[in-house]
C-alpha cells in the first residue's frame, strides 16, 4: 500500500469516526426532544380536560364588540 493510499484511508476512517459521533449526538438530541414533546402533549391533554370539565356557563363567550378596547 502506498503512502498516498494509506493517508487517504486514514483520512476516510477519521471522517467516518467524526460522522458516527455526530450521528450519535443527533440521535440523543432527537430522543430527548421526543420525550419532551410527549410530555408537552400529555400536559396539553390535561389542560384541555380541565377546561372542558368546567361548566361552560362559567366561561363567557367572546363578544367582539363588548370586548373591544376602549380606544376604539
Amino acid at each position: 500500500m502506498t503512502d498516498k493510499t494509506q493517508a487517504q484511508l486514514i483520512e476516510l476512517q477519521t471522517r467516518i469516526s467524526f460522522l458516527e459521533d455526530t450521528v450519535d449526538q443527533l440521535s440523543d438530541v432527537i430522543a430527548t426532544q421526543d420525550r419532551q414533546l410527549m410530555d408537552l402533549q400529555d400536559q396539553l391533554r390535561i389542560i384541555y380536560q380541565q377546561i372542558t370539565s368546567k361548566d361552560e356557563a362559567q366561561i363567557a363567550p367572546f363578544d367582539l364588540l363588548a370586548d373591544r378596547p376602549p380606544h376604539y
